[in-house]
């Protein structure tokens, strides 16, 4: 069995723990690849936008996208540089329309989540394409990631089952790999993650997805603030240890694959991880981005400061989504929800009244 480097990681009771920080100790461990960035620190907003955003990512050519969220036609995908420029678009999902993550194939043709179907298209500015159909049944279709195969695995997000499924390159349907164990069983039993405030409990439990070099994918778990490793062999199949809890399906991984869980974690929506195999979170009910570092454990690298009114609502993260790297560069989308630290949602440089909904920044790391 294939063992991560990943952690230096205390397991107790099956679990996979890592070193905790504490609110306002904000200070580096010593000996890790990332220090926090301070609440001075700078972000350049590179794209603001009248429409929702949530997904993000990036080609090779350091330009971001994103697909715009519409509820009064399709969806344009937007093309920005993440130095900051003009916005472009380079295609778009036809309604109705209500994209999430987004990832590009080898060949560099960009599939977007639209729940429940998957689409695809070839982004162009000089003729941008209505994306098509790339597979259907695939409800609460949220985070997506390709492995080393050209298949892409995708996971059920606010559906709350906790599914993640792949699809061959091809296309065709979906095939569910495994389980992240959802928050209640079947007979209604486990338990509630209620942000305060909040109008609906988190049931999320399976959002970003990430593989790392040998090949096993790291999902995101909002609810409990934790990040789940599963094992994937060469030809695809899970080679974690599944089906510890009868009151779950039988393909539901067990307790021994959660990765790391920390209070620090609690909202974490998508993960992207660097060439070290560190996993950078999007926190976004904390309005925070944390890294699990090999030497350092859980540090936070940033969040909001305390504004003159006792909230963390003004920015500049503005509930962050779908973290991507470019170059020694961290983007991110900021969709804006009302939940939690960016509660209300009012204040800051985008606001649900508009002009600008939602957007996009960046920040160099140390």
């Amino acid at each position: 069995m294939k063992r991560s480097t990943l952690l230096a990681a205390l397991t107790v009771a099956g679990a996979t723990l890592v070193g905790s920080i504490a609110e306002g100790d904000r200070k580096s461990k010593g000996g890790g690849e990332y220090r926090p960035l301070g609440d001075d620190t700078s972000w350049t907003t590179v794209h603001t936008n009248t429409l929702g955003l949530e997904g993000l990512t990036a080609d090779g050519k350091g330009n971001l996208y994103s697909p715009t969220r519409n509820s009064a036609g399709d969806c344009p995908v937007v093309r920005v540089p993440a130095s900051g420029g003009t916005a472009v678009t380079v295609g778009s999902i036809p309604a109705p329309c209500n994209p999430a993550g987004l990832a590009f194939d080898k060949r560099g043709d960009l599939y977007v989540a639209n729940a429940p179907s998957i689409y695809r298209l070839t982004p162009s500015a000089s003729s941008p394409p209505v994306a098509t159909v790339f597979a259907t049944d695939v409800p609460g279709a949220n985070g997506v990631a390709f492995d080393e195969r050209g298949a892409l695995w995708v996971s059920d997000g606010g559906q709350g089952q906790g599914r993640v499924w792949r699809i061959r390159g091809s296309g065709g349907a979906p095939e569910e790999m495994f389980r992240v164990q959802p928050m209640a069983n079947a007979a209604g039993v486990g338990r509630e993650a209620r942000p305060l405030p909040g109008t609906a409990a988190q049931s999320i439990v399976a959002n970003g997805l990430a593989f790392d070099r040998d090949g096993s994918l790291f999902v995101a778990d909002t609810a409990r603030g934790a990040i789940w490793r599963a094992e994937v062999g060469r030809h695809g199949h899970v080679r974690s240890e599944v089906g510890c809890d009868s009151t779950f399906t039988s393909n539901t991984l067990c307790l021994s694959n959660v990765f790391v869980q920390h209070p620090a974690l609690e909202g974490a929506d998508g993960i992207v991880l660097d060439k070290r195999g560190n996993i950078i979170t999007a926190v976004n009910e904390r309005n925070a981005v944390v890294v699990a570092t090999q030497r350092s454990g859980v540090v936070e690298l940033f969040r909001n400061p305390v504004s003159s009114t006792g909230l963390r609502n003004e920015g500049p993260l503005q509930f962050p989504t779908s973290p991507v790297l470019v170059g020694k560069k961290l983007c991110l989308a900021h969709s804006d929800a009302g939940r939690r630290d960016n509660f209300p949602n009012t204040a800051g440089e985008v606001t649900p009244d508009g002009p600008n909904r939602a957007k996009l920044s960046c920040v160099p790391l140390r």
